[in-house]
């Protein structure tokens, strides 16, 4: 009998696999080790209904515990933020939510607007000219931006400090080893966490291509010297990249009126959901120079004109992609992108707007430091790490005790805690990193700050 979804009968196997030379389908997969080859049967259970299944999903997703129920202080890269209804419903409309890449402008006009709109709003949030129509996440952000400051300006050294997320640097790695990119890491002032000054000089000479920061850090904490970064790395002709969390941009200068020519970051909070860590949606925005420009990563949408002038129209006007005529003058080999989410950003920051983007992150920095000042006088406790201005996450170090027992503790009581740090950060010690958004009331905070002292003074 030929199968629905797989029409080789046994007979037309035996004749692919004689034609190729071989007498069994097992042949085919020689050159996989044995060693990690399955050798039991599938315990796959039977056939289920439809309603059987639905029951069977239902009992699965039981288990999970919303946020309501279960507050999480977990952040690190992405982090929980209301969405607007009106945000989810837009997207889902089908001109958005079926659109692959817009390549008839006449029958894209609508995502193709939604996305140079978009553009408009990274470019003025970073404070630049030039922001793409979106890449896959901060971390590949990241190694396209080496990869980019190595082919404008012709060098193979690229400049990292240590305190960045350690998936972030393996992702950067692993985009710089084919062309042979030196990543350069450069330590920290234990005190405050800022970039050390001495060592940056050291290591950034007329071989770097660029130099790159984040603000706020991977560890939450503002990077203050980020004017003499810039200085120093165009002092020596590198370019100055900066990764942002851009709900801080409320609240923070823009990247732009402090040097960048390069601005990355995550644009999963602005209207996209935690969804276990995906889809993320990276930000790339750049100066406007023709040697910037041309080197941009993946594509650009453009306004423009009809012939007779009479009515405006978008289109694609920039796509370095090795999918269309560039081949391998492609500056970029990232095909589809972050398209939807990148609408629901845009959606996002319209609806918020500067006034409510501003809120917005003075709520997230107030509870920051509401949870600092509280924490802190708890005994055992050293919070924050670091002795710098923090954003919305922040360090908590457990001195003689452990951050795993300290987060099932919590867990016990219904909260999720900090991420753990130690195998990032083995110099410091037991360590979480704590965040926390405007979806945390005040009793969640009061909550946390009680659970700690708790599970902290039973310890001792």
């Amino acid at each position: 009998m030929v199968h629905p979804y797989i029409p080789n009968s046994e007979e037309t196997r035996e004749r692919m696999l004689r034609e190729i030379g071989l007498s069994d389908i097992s042949e085919l997969f020689i050159d996989i080790p044995h060693e990690v080859r399955l050798k039991r049967e599938l315990n796959l259970p039977s056939a289920m209904s439809e309603l059987e299944v639905v029951n069977h999903v239902k009992a699965i997703l039981s288990k999970n515990r919303p946020f309501t129920k279960m507050p999480s202080f977990l952040g690190g890269g992405v982090w929980p933020h209301y969405i607007p209804a009106h945000v989810r419903q837009i997207i889902e409309r089908s001109e958005f939510l079926t659109s692959y890449t817009p390549y008839q402008p006449e029958n894209s006009q609508g995502m193709l607007q939604a996305l140079f709109e978009y553009q408009s709003l990274i470019a003025e949030l970073v404070g630049l000219d030039v922001a793409n129509a979106s890449m896959y996440d901060w971390a590949t952000s990241l190694g396209e931006a080496a990869l980019m400051c190595a082919r404008v300006t012709g060098r193979n050294k690229f400049v990292v400090p240590k305190l960045i997320s350690k998936d972030r640097l393996s992702v950067l790695r692993n985009y710089t080893a084919g062309p042979s990119i030196e990543i350069v890491e450069v330590g920290y002032d234990v005190e405050s966490g800022q970039l050390n000054l001495g060592q940056l000089e050291q290591v950034v000479g007329k071989d770097t291509a660029g130099v790159y920061v984040e603000n706020p850090s991977y560890l939450g904490f503002l990077e203050t010297q980020v004017e003499e970064v810039a200085e120093l790395a165009h002092k020596n002709g590198a370019l100055f990249v900066v990764g942002v969390n851009p709900i801080s941009l409320g609240l923070l200068k823009a990247p732009g009126d402090y040097g960048a020519d390069i601005v990355i970051g995550e644009g999963q909070p602005l209207g996209n959901p935690v969804s276990f860590g995906g889809p993320t949606l990276g930000i790339f925005a750049c100066r406007g120079e023709p040697r910037l420009l041309r080197q941009l990563p993946g594509r650009l949408i453009g306004m423009t004109q009809t012939i007779d002038g009479k009515a405006r129209g978008f289109t694609m006007v920039l796509q370095t992609r090795e999918q269309h005529i560039r081949r391998e003058k492609a500056t970029s080999n990232i095909c589809s992108n972050e398209a939807l989410c990148a609408v629901a950003a845009a959606v996002f920051l319209v609806t918020l707007g500067p006034g409510g983007l501003r809120k917005l992150a003075e709520i997230c920095a107030a509870n920051a430091s509401y949870l600092i000042k509280h924490l802190s006088g708890i005994a055992g406790l050293k919070v924050p790490i670091f002795k710098s201005p923090h954003f919305n996450e922040f360090t908590l170090q457990r001195v003689g005790g452990s951050i795993d027992q300290l987060n099932a503790e919590l867990r016990k009581l219904g909260i999720q805690g900090g991420k753990p740090l130690l195998r990032e950060f083995q110099e410091l010690g037991e360590a979480a990193l704590i965040c926390t958004t405007e979806l945390h009331s005040k009793k969640n905070l009061d909550d946390f700050i009680m659970s700690v002292k708790e599970i902290q003074e039973g310890k001792e």
